[in-house]
């Protein structure tokens, strides 16, 4: 098997599959209980969050462990609103972020805040001067994402967060980094985010786990009520398996410091290889290492990833959360239906090889010359 939807999910890492069945098997108390296990697994969990921690350039204090990006985003967003709804009910955002942002943020526009969703430039990241005319005094937060799931794009954060403080407007900045994560260099001081959503299982860490970082003098309400873990902001028993293992898995791609250009330079090779073999192939927007989104115009995605799958190569059309839909931000891009009807999102991972590489552009070439184009 050839798998490049490593965007969807990825493989779990040796490192991160060990620390979850020790944490399930062996240190398996309880970080809240008072005895020797429950004491052993607090510390342990303390020393997870430090890394997770170090691993964003932020303090220990500013992380705070949750199920993953879907339930990071809307803690965010909902709680971000009631934090500061008497300064104002407006928000900013896009017409490309992912659904779990989208959707959050209807709910806010029934909870009757108004919602200004930016276009995306041509090369699909909203630009810092669209949401610097966009700000209003009313603004109390402008939600991006870090890197688009679906294209690559890169919306630049930093600007984004300085217009906002040259400004003079009140609003927080939050930014779903889920794909941006160990993809791109950055450290929270220097990205300007007050809240950053992550999640484990793009990393090479199981599903069901993530983090949030929470800027430290935000006081973010919290999203679910109970027993008081992390700090009183995120209540239930700590999912242990899944917080040591997203600790393993962030140390463990640390560790492995030429990832990056590696996905970067397979990247490149890919698009190259593609477009030559394919001269009506269009490759579309980009930005981060590890997100190619390709179309093939007049073809149909279902037809290529089909056939793909076929051959053993393992690719997708987009988001994996669409189920089948048409892609939302390929359509908030501009780009003509047959563009986007034809257009597959090929995700590496830092265990891509160049031979996954050379079987995927030889794949799709077969499929290109085999199918019928949809007339």
């Amino acid at each position: 098997m050839v798998y490049l939807d490593n965007a969807a999910t990825t493989q779990v890492c040796p490192e991160a599959a060990q620390a979850a069945l020790r944490a399930m098997t062996e240190d398996f108390g309880n970080p809240s209980s008072t005895h020797g296990p429950g004491r052993t697994a607090r510390e342990m969990m303390k020393a997870a969050r430090e890394t997770v921690a170090r691993s964003l350039g932020a303090a220990a204090e500013e992380i705070y462990f949750t199920s993953g990006g879907t339930e990071g985003d809307n803690w965010a967003i909902r709680g971000a609103c009631r934090l500061m709804r008497h300064k104002g009910k407006h928000i900013i955002s896009s017409t490309v972020e992912h659904d779990a942002v989208r959707r959050t943020l209807d709910y806010m526009e029934s909870q009757g805040y108004e919602v200004t969703r930016l276009s995306p430039g041509p090369g699909g990241a909203v630009s810092p001067e669209a949401v610097a005319a966009a700000l209003r005094p009313d603004t109390v937060l402008v939600s991006l994402m870090l890197v688009n799931n679906e294209t690559g794009a890169v919306t630049d954060i930093p600007a984004v967060a300085k217009a906002i403080r040259a400004s003079g407007a009140p609003a927080l900045v939050h930014t779903d980094a889920v794909q941006g994560y160990m993809k791109l260099p950055f450290a929270v001081k220097s990205l300007g985010a007050d809240i950053m959503t992550l999640s484990g299982h793009k990393i090479h860490a199981p599903k069901g786990t993530g983090a949030q970082y929470v800027r430290r003098g935000v006081q973010l309400p919290p999203l679910m009520l109970g027993g008081g873990q992390e700090g009183a902001r995120r209540s239930g028993t700590e999912n242990m398996p899944g917080i040591l293992a997203l600790a393993a898995a962030a140390e463990a791609y640390q560790a492995d410091s030429s990832a990056g250009e590696r996905m970067a330079a397979l990247r490149a090779l890919a698009a190259d290889r593609l477009t030559a073999a394919m001269p009506d192939a269009v490759v579309i927007g980009g930005g981060a290492p590890h997100i190619l989104c390709l179309s093939l115009p007049g073809y149909r995605s279902e037809v290529l990833l089909n056939s793909l799958d076929a051959m053993g190569i393992c690719v997708s059309k987009g988001s994996a959360c669409k189920r089948g839909a048409r892609s939302h931000v390929l359509e908030a891009m501009g780009l003509p239906a047959k563009v986007i009807d034809g257009a597959i999102r090929v995700s590496l991972s830092r265990f891509t090889t160049e031979d996954d590489i050379r079987a995927l552009c030889d794949g799709l070439k077969q499929a290109h010359d085999r199918l019928f184009k949809v007339l």
